[in-house]
């Protein structure tokens, strides 16, 4: 896979769970846990692609 669809494929998935975070605060019912948890894996989602965008050699 080339950096640039990695890139790409990173994108999707962070706009997904961008989706599911504004999902879940709505919700009245849904655990504060299970919020924090894809905040978490939408800021790793993040500085993986800023990681990646800075260094495209690595």
């Amino acid at each position: 896979m080339s950096l640039s669809s990695h890139l790409s494929e990173l994108k999707k998935k962070h706009a997904i769970l961008s989706d599911k975070v504004e999902a879940a605060q709505r919700s009245p019912g849904t655990d504060g846990l299970r919020v924090a948890e894809l905040k978490k894996q939408k800021l790793r989602l993040k500085e993986e692609i800023s990681r990646l965008s800075a260094h495209p050699m690595h």
